[in-house]
């Protein structure tokens, strides 16, 4: 079986993208970050997730919040109740920074030293929130970075990264992980959540999410407020 990094974060898409990597023959390594973020509860969906799957996690801290600069790992609020139609209009304050590229980054020199070439990433360029690490030029750019910085890609053993879900809309990764069995119970995608799991039901990822389900016909198994 190829091995590949898969990068984990607990929540709806990176879930999916696991199940999808898991379904296509690879032995798959699961990586986390807790990075300072305020919806920490999802490292707990990432170990559950991982666990469910069979598959070997590890979670890497690096703190953010020294950086600051989003609303994920600073004292800003999260944007409430913004209108469907709004979001991927500009970049919100609930972008991070770099955490891609830095996430990544991590992916690979555990992929160097595993002997892993794939790496699984679970962005989305369609029903997202504006996020410049998302897109599909930004993805080729790092693939190129990351066989011209390795010492594998420069001797030939080239590194591909996967981005399964990247044209496809929030609806359409539902019902592919729901193919594939995903129980979506186990996952977090707030922004925002209260004490515990519970999520606020009004930020923009819950908001994609909910609608998502809705337009599917189905509800949402996450636990709101």
């Amino acid at each position: 079986m190829p091995r590949a990094v898969v990068l984990l974060s607990g929540g709806m898409d990176s879930t999916t993208t696991l199940a999808i990597a898991v379904s296509r023959g690879f032995e798959c390594l699961a990586l986390s970050f807790a990075y300072g973020q305020r919806h920490a509860v999802e490292l707990e969906a990432a170990r559950a997730v991982a666990k469910h799957h069979g598959v070997r996690q590890e979670t890497v801290t690096i703190d953010l919040r020294s950086l600051g600069g989003s609303a994920l790992t600073a004292d800003i609020p999260v944007p409430k109740d913004r209108p469907l139609a709004e979001m991927g209009k500009e970049i919100p304050i609930t972008y991070v920074p770099a955490r891609n590229t830095i996430f990544l980054s991590f992916a690979l020199g555990w992929a160097e030293v595993t002997g892993a070439r794939d790496i699984f990433l679970g962005v989305n360029a369609l029903d997202y929130s504006g996020y410049p690490d998302c897109r599909p030029e930004y993805i080729a750019a790092f693939e190129r970075m990351a066989n011209l910085a390795t010492k594998a890609g420069v001797e030939g053993a080239r590194f591909t990264i996967h981005t399964p879900l990247i044209a496809m809309t929030k609806k359409e990764i539902i019902a592919a992980g729901l193919a594939l069995g995903v129980d979506y119970g186990r996952t977090v995608s707030c922004y925002d959540p209260a004490p515990g799991p519970l999520a606020c039901g009004r930020c923009d990822a819950c908001r994609l999410r909910l609608g998502a389900f809705a337009g599917l016909g189905k509800k949402d198994p996450a636990a709101y407020r």
